[in-house]
């Protein structure tokens, strides 16, 4: 089938260099002068078809572009179209190709302009700010079977991606991915298991550490339920300002995906990113049982990316509808001292607390590698009205045991 396929695009060019091969001087005006450019087309729709684009620069200014591609249906014929803006900003069409002939699985089309009639040269598409569709057919122009960007916004292969956990609705996470684009802008692939089919999630960036909570900074493409996913393009903030692929990973910022429109205060997957992710070095303390029988549980420092802390307390047993402040102190346990650190109060209903630890109360530097060393102790309170009982405590850094 392959030796066949080869076959057919032999003749296939030989026609069209027959065609056109012969300008008012005698010469043949679109043989190749050796510049090529490859890009990738996508399987979309679950098509099953994927493969190249191929742009071939001629000696008359013009490109051959060449779609092969693999898994189209015989006997089916697919429009194809260089669009405007990025595949997941999508925009209108700006060159028609030649349909991809289903038997082969091929199209080739010479371009030196675009359909409005504006000069189209190999440099220029190579700096052209667009995408390929191919589409199922022309009565199903919606249904695009291949896609990819071409031009500036071609992916380099730099990527980075981020976890985004379990909040408000148990059994949705996921990820969320920003892969780097030659112009420096970024395309961000959100995917979570566990959505609702026929929702869709809102999802933004939002400024500071998820335990501290911050303004919306840019809004992403919301989540299809049905999928799973979003697609955005990430150039610029919410407020216009510039923003690409190296701001991501500089960001004070998280990620929340929200369960809808209408509910944006109940939260389906979190996760932080840039320089608040987490390292993956921890460690935890023990807060024992002190004057509230059954109470007790953990608290768990986690290394950020900027040398800040996430800070988790975990305890079982707390009475529903209670709030626990909850501090570090000086010194050990045993001999009692001041507050330095003031955490989120525990929430009763789920026995939670989450902080970022990145300065004491007195504003001091106070990061990870700081609360390993710190001569101090925790103690979790029954309330703000009852801060004399000690609901759990545990020494933590150089008291630890």
């Amino acid at each position: 089938m392959k030796f066949l396929k080869s076959i057919t695009f032999l003749f296939m060019t030989a026609g069209l260099l027959l065609s056109c091969s012969d300008d008012d001087d005698g010469g043949t005006n679109n043989d190749p002068i050796g510049d090529q450019k490859i890009y990738s087309l996508m399987e979309m729709s679950d098509s099953g078809v994927s493969g190249t684009a191929t742009f071939q620069e001629q000696s008359n200014g013009a490109t051959l572009i060449t779609l092969d591609v693999d898994g189209t249906p015989t006997n089916g014929m697919h429009p194809s179209h260089i669009h405007m803006n990025t595949a997941a900003e999508g925009g209108d069409i700006v060159v028609t190709l030649n349909e991809v002939d289903g038997e082969t699985g091929m199209s080739e089309t010479l371009v030196s302009a675009t359909n409005s009639g504006e000069m189209l040269s190999f440099e220029d598409l190579l700096a052209f700010d667009g995408y390929i569709n191919i589409h199922l057919s022309a009565d199903d122009l919606a249904t695009v079977v291949a896609q990819g960007d071409i031009g500036q916004n071609e992916l380099t292969g730099e990527m980075k991606s981020y976890n985004l956990e379990t909040r408000d609705v148990d059994g949705i996470s996921g990820t969320v991915m920003f892969e780097e684009r030659v112009n420096g802008e970024a395309e961000a692939t959100i995917m979570l298991d566990g959505t609702p089919a026929g929702g869709m999630h809102p999802a933004h960036i939002h400024m500071n550490t998820a335990a501290e909570s911050g303004a919306i900074l840019y809004t992403f493409t919301p989540v299809n339920g049905d999928t799973g996913m979003s697609r955005s393009n990430v150039a610029m903030l919410d407020d216009d300002t510039s923003f690409g692929y190296s701001d991501v990973l500089d960001v004070d910022g998280y990620v929340n995906v929200h369960l809808s429109a209408d509910e944006l205060g109940t939260i389906v997957a979190q996760g932080d990113i840039g320089q608040n992710e987490l390292t993956g070095e921890s460690i935890t303390y023990t807060l024992g049982e002190r004057d509230v029988p059954g109470i007790s549980g953990t608290v768990m420092f986690q290394e950020r990316v900027n040398g800040e802390a996430e800070a988790t307390i975990m305890l079982d047993g707390t009475p529903p509808g209670g709030m626990h402040p909850a501090h570090i102190h000086m010194n050990t346990a045993a001999e009692g001292g001041d507050i330095i650190y003031t955490f989120t109060p525990v929430n009763g209903d789920t026995g939670m607390s989450r902080s970022n630890v990145a300065m004491l109360d007195d504003n001091s530097s106070f990061g990870y590698s700081d609360v390993l060393d710190v001569d101090g102790y925790v103690n979790v309170h029954l309330s703000a009205d009852e801060l004399g009982v000690i609901v759990a405590q545990g020494n933590i850094g150089m008291n630890a045991m």
